[in-house]
């Protein structure tokens, strides 16, 4: 994982000595939005109006981060209207890469070689991590956003003329519940995974490591009484929740040292990623070569031998046991 400075590329890690151990994840800076008929959204410029074919989406089928938006893509059936380009799932000194040796698409707009000449098409000096999901505008040739969170709800909602798919992740009056979940989720399990496996002090890595298993305990208990984590309604909190935890066991348990349990050993948690896993077209956004080899294979101060262990066994196909809850 590198950075740009003043659109230099530098092989450069986190820096966890400033931060007594701690990983502390940089905020996306690209933050605008793609809206039904480009008037500006929340943050950043307007003009970004919802067209098919105009925006095209970068990736890593590892990452669970950008996950989030090729589940966002499927459900609201925007394949055919924005195109996707997969980078490497082996990043190392150049960062995210096109090298298709290692299970890139290759890059379909500009065929680069890297995901941080991406960053500087758009902003020569450009500053900052350079990550993924990327939503690029080939109208004005820019980046439109580089955060998941947002690009997921723009999603959601912003193309929903265009598509005639009107179902809604996020309904305003769930919104709340929706919000204080997220917040819970993303600090302690979404992001919380990599302050464990990340930590490079024991300290850090323990506070990590409770707070990763207290939430699960929660949720656990709160999937025991309810079947989604808003009640009756599938929402884009269980979305934003699968994408970390279907990668649990095959990666955080092990590799990021989360291994006080196992996902599989959740009974109710473990139905609930089952019955996600096999809603219509979620399985085909799910990777497992791409997961494991990027982080088994990227993080050599984790893993110095690259090796990829073999396991888990597990059958995501097994039928769910979810509907009586």
């Amino acid at each position: 994982m590198g950075v740009l400075v003043n659109g230099q590329w530098q092989d450069k890690w986190y820096d966890t000595q400033k931060s007594g151990g701690e990983f502390k994840r940089e905020a996306a800076q690209l933050r605008n939005w793609v809206t039904a008929d480009g008037s500006p959204g929340p943050s950043g410029d307007g003009g970004f109006a919802a067209e098919s074919g105009r925006y095209h989406l970068y990736v890593s089928l590892a990452c669970p981060w950008a996950h989030r938006t090729l589940i966002f893509r499927k459900l609201k059936g925007l394949e055919s209207h924005i195109p996707v380009s997969v980078v490497s799932y082996l990043m190392l000194e150049d960062g995210w890469t096109f090298d298709k040796d290692t299970g890139s698409s290759g890059d379909a707009l500009f065929d680069q070689s890297f995901l941080h000449q991406l960053y500087t098409r758009n902003k020569a000096d450009y500053s900052g991590r350079v990550t993924v999901p990327v939503l690029w505008d080939t109208h004005s040739n820019r980046i439109v956003s580089n955060e998941s969170a947002e690009i997921i709800r723009m999603f959601n909602s912003a193309f929903n003329e265009l598509t005639g798919n009107e179902r809604d992740f996020y309904p305003e009056a769930l919104a709340g519940e929706i919000d204080d979940i997220n917040a819970i989720v993303y600090d302690n399990i979404n992001n919380g995974v990599y302050k464990a496996g990340f930590a490079t002090s024991q300290e850090a890595y323990e506070a990590a490591y409770d707070n990763v298993f207290a939430t699960l305990d929660a949720l656990e208990d709160r999937l025991a009484r309810q079947r989604y984590l808003v009640g009756k309604h599938l929402t884009e909190a269980d979305w934003r929740l699968f994408t970390s935890l279907i990668r649990f066991d095959a990666v955080y348990h092990g590799h990021f040292k989360c291994n006080r349990q196992k996902l599989s050993e959740f009974p109710h948690l473990f139905e609930y990623v089952k019955e996600l896993y096999q809603y219509p077209g979620i399985s085909e956004t799910v990777d497992f070569t791409h997961i494991k080899g990027h982080y088994y294979g990227s993080h050599r101060t984790i893993n110095p031998t690259a090796v990829v262990p073999k396991g888990p066994d597990l059958d995501w196909l097994i039928p769910h046991q979810r509907e009586g809850v």
